[in-house]
């Protein structure tokens, strides 16, 4: 929502609607967007803001405001698939809060009857320390204190850890060891071997990286939900085209609806929402500004089949 040109949220439902888009992620509550989902029977995960996150974390009676302003009066008529504390906050100077921050906002819903909601938080892949191979994925040492507790809370509340998987940066950041087909889902065969299990995508291998990482805090059970993955369609040469978004989102949508899993966990679907709903003018210039999959117009970029 990070443009200055994007059609009204009753429009935009519509548009959810038409396509047959069940789940959508909001990075931060917004009263006129919750207002347009009443009874569209589309689930929301909804963010907190991450500047939000002292306050949440510090003292309770300022997540209970925040419940009862964003969320309460909107229970009745959407249903809150998880509420995420932050967003890409760990590392960062806000880091510590993120963990006080979930307790509370389960404290929160909690005490007005909404304890059924789940609460996580959002990170990035920066939080592995090793990822390469799969197996050996662990968190960075400057995390684990943070991600051991928050990795605890999401076991005993049966939570999903939101995690955002983007193949496209690992692939720009190492392209002399990662190839484009095999972030592109386009690997017939097996790129990366590891001990028993083959990777013919980059996306499984990044996921199971992070599977790997709980199971050394001890907590391989909580699920994984990617909270972001998309391709940008503009600004970087011949990577970031139109052909390559639209291949690697069918193919990612494909693969997360076909109940493969990934080579650490067969035969799941992975809960995946792709990155963006539209192209955002208020982003930094570049790539970030062409992730949409629609012009702020409400044409396409390029189409894509929604299981």
């Amino acid at each position: 929502m990070l443009g200055n040109n994007l059609p009204p949220p009753t429009e935009v439902v519509k548009l959810l609607k038409s396509r047959n888009i069940t789940r959508i992620r909001l990075f931060s509550p917004d009263q006129d967007v919750l207002t347009a989902l009443k009874g569209s029977g589309i689930e929301v995960i909804l963010g907190t803001l991450n500047q939000d996150l002292e306050n949440l974390g510090t003292d309770v009676s300022n997540t209970i405001d925040w419940i009862n302003t964003n969320v309460v009066p909107y229970a009745d008529t959407i249903h809150f698939r998880c509420i995420s504390a932050g967003n890409e906050v760990i590392p960062s100077n806000l880091a510590t809060y993120v963990f006080p921050a979930m307790n509370n906002l389960r404290t929160a819903l909690s005490a007005v009857n909404l304890g059924g909601i789940p609460v996580s938080t959002s990170v990035s892949t920066i939080i592995l320390g090793n990822s390469y191979p799969p197996s050996q994925g662990e968190f960075s040492e400057d995390v684990r204190s943070i991600m051991g507790p928050i990795a605890s809370f999401l076991a005993e509340n049966n939570s999903p850890l939101l995690v955002n998987v983007y193949p496209y940066f690992s692939y720009i950041y190492n392209p002399n060891d990662i190839s484009l087909s095999y972030a592109l889902f386009n690997s017939t065969e097996v790129v990366v071997r590891d001990g028993s299990l083959g990777y013919r995508n980059l996306f499984d291998a990044i996921i199971d990286a992070v599977y790997s990482a709980l199971e050394k805090v001890g907590f391989g059970a909580v699920e994984i939900v990617i909270s972001e993955s998309g391709w940008p369609s503009d600004e970087n040469g011949d990577v970031a085209t139109i052909p390559n978004a639209q291949m690697y989102n069918s193919k990612l949508v494909g693969h997360v609806s076909s109940k493969s899993g990934t080579p650490k966990r067969p035969g799941t679907g992975i809960e995946t929402y792709v990155f963006a709903m539209f192209n955002e003018n208020l982003k930094p210039p570049g790539t970030e500004q062409n992730f949409g999959l629609y012009y702020p117009n409400m044409t396409k970029v390029y189409h894509l089949d929604f299981k």
